[in-house]
């Protein structure tokens, strides 16, 4: 309420004594109190009625005024029962703190003034309360008629002046405007977060809010610039949710479709009704194209990729939702085009795309592990079942290492050979031929094991063997001998020498 609205107030009769250029100052509560210094009950805005009670001397009125004034009050309000009137040396400090002063008449109560302000500030509230239930109902209307994200948060930002984006957990932004690294410093954030929301410092306060209740490494954080109420936030997240389950009702259709194509090309369907169906993915037979096959692991799930995460859901964030994903035997499958202009132009591209991403939700969620195969370029529909086993042997390769990515450049090597080993095999392989050494360099504090793979690195070379673990000559010499006593193999010996290589490799 503001000053000069409680002044007008006929039934109060209030009559103002000085600060008539002040009138304009917004009263936020009301404080009746005679003690000669009130500022530890107050914390500025404030009406302050008094009666005087605490005055004695003329003195004592600048002393109580200089009180208010550096409390930040809004005014004072004099009474008239004890003295008959408002004395000049009151007026003469209010005048010169520049504090406005009124005369409250002997027959008006200081409750009658309270309960007009209380009034006034309850016809606010409820005022306030039903324009932030117009905002809310544009804003829902706004979701329900289909409005994108870019809209939605246009008329967020109008309604109630609040700027959000929508990041995904790999880092990328979804909706909205931010620069790229600080879209990976706020996935990490929302990725690493115990609770949401929360407030971060990114150049300035931005708070975090779930999207969503999938797993986080396919989830969407909503993030607001500055410290937001949490029902904004939450309202805001709910919209932003409610657009993305329309949107995957549309890639439902889309996720089949590939997944019919991929499962008549490896099953060596006819060409044409193959080019047909590429046509219809988006893909045109004559562009070239990649092959991506991705899995992803978690804490407590079973051995392999775990079935919470094979939807396809997290390998589309990682090519921002600009390709479907089709749900595989062991992996998703995604065809992605190789178009110029677009972030993967070609194959090399796309595979530096994918390590960046998925290096952000290595980071923020240590627990998963993201492993992506990428075939070569491939053009045309008979490429296709080449295109899906070659990504998938990168893929299991990648597996092996304990996650990334791996293209099929790195694949044609013994790596290959291994990554098509189903793993209890090769565990197995390389637990009966260096199970010994292992043991013994528990035992005996050895460097057995170390020793064997510098040496088959070095092709055999005793002095760059012994120059590169920084021993002497004779100690290599020594090591190898005990490596052959423990393994039953012979180090000079090529076919010795690789199942040793192998199993190193395997294990």
């Amino acid at each position: 309420m503001l000053l000069q609205d409680l002044l007008a107030s006929p039934e109060l009769r209030l009559a103002l004594l000085t600060g008539d250029e002040r009138l304009d100052r917004e009263i936020e509560g009301v404080l009746i109190t005679d003690l000669p210094d009130p500022r530890r009950y107050l914390s500025g805005g404030e009406l302050v009625l008094t009666g005087l009670m605490w005055r004695q001397s003329p003195a004592d009125s600048a002393r109580f005024v200089q009180a208010l004034a550096e409390a930040g009050v809004a005014a004072l309000g004099a009474g008239d029962a004890r003295l008959g009137m408002v004395p000049d040396d009151l007026v003469d400090a209010c005048r010169a703190h520049g504090l406005p002063l009124f005369e409250v008449p002997v027959e008006v109560s200081f409750g009658a003034v309270t309960e007009l302000v209380a009034r006034r500030a309850a016809a606010a509230q409820a005022g306030d309360l039903r324009g932030a239930l117009g905002r809310h109902r544009r804003i829902v209307a706004a979701v329900a008629e289909g409005a994108g994200l870019g809209e939605l948060f246009a008329l967020v930002e109008a309604e109630l002046g609040v700027t959000a984006a929508v990041v995904s957990a790999c880092g990328t932004v979804v909706a909205g405007a931010l620069p790229e690294e600080r879209a990976v410093r706020l996935a990490r954030d929302y990725l690493a977060a115990v609770r949401l929301p929360v407030v971060v410092d990114r150049g300035g306060p931005f708070t975090l809010f779930a999207v969503d209740r999938s797993h986080r490494a396919a989830g969407w954080a909503l993030v607001c610039r500055g410290e937001v109420d949490a029902e904004i936030g939450y309202e805001l997240a709910a919209c932003v949710a409610m657009e993305r389950t329309r949107a995957e009702e549309g890639r439902r259709v889309e996720r089949r479709l590939a997944e019919q194509l991929i499962a008549l090309a490896c099953a060596g369907g006819d060409l044409a009704e193959l080019s047909a169906r590429l046509r219809t993915c988006g893909i045109d037979p004559a562009e070239p194209y990649a092959v991506v096959t991705v899995t992803a692991s978690r804490p407590g799930a079973t051995d392999g990729p775990d079935p919470a995460l094979l939807g396809g859901q997290v390998t589309e964030e990682l090519l921002d939702r600009r390709v479907v994903a089709a749900a595989g035997a062991d992996a998703s499958v995604a065809l992605v085009p190789l178009r110029d202009g677009t972030l993967w132009g070609d194959r090399d591209a796309l595979a530096a795309l994918l390590r960046a991403r998925t290096a952000v939700l290595a980071a923020g969620l240590p627990g998963i592990r993201v492993s992506a195969g990428v075939s070569g370029a491939l053009t045309g529909p008979q490429a296709i079942r080449g295109g899906v086993d070659e990504a998938g042997h990168a893929r299991r390769m990648a597996e092996a290492r304990g996650g990334g990515v791996v293209t099929s450049d790195e694949i044609y090597t013994h790596a290959l050979l291994l990554a098509t080993v189903p793993g209890d095999v090769r565990s197995s392989f390389a637990g009966r031929l260096l199970g010994p050494l292992f043991d013994y360099d528990r035992r005996h504090g050895a460097e057995l094991v170390r020793t064997l793979g510098a040496f088959l690195d070095c092709t055999g070379s005793w002095n760059a063997c012994a120059e590169r673990l920084h021993v002497h000559v004779n100690t290599v010499r020594y090591r190898i001998r005990r490596v052959e006593e423990l393994t039953g193999k012979d180090l000079s010996s090529m076919a010795d020498r690789v199942d040793l290589f192998l199993a190193l490799r395997a294990g």
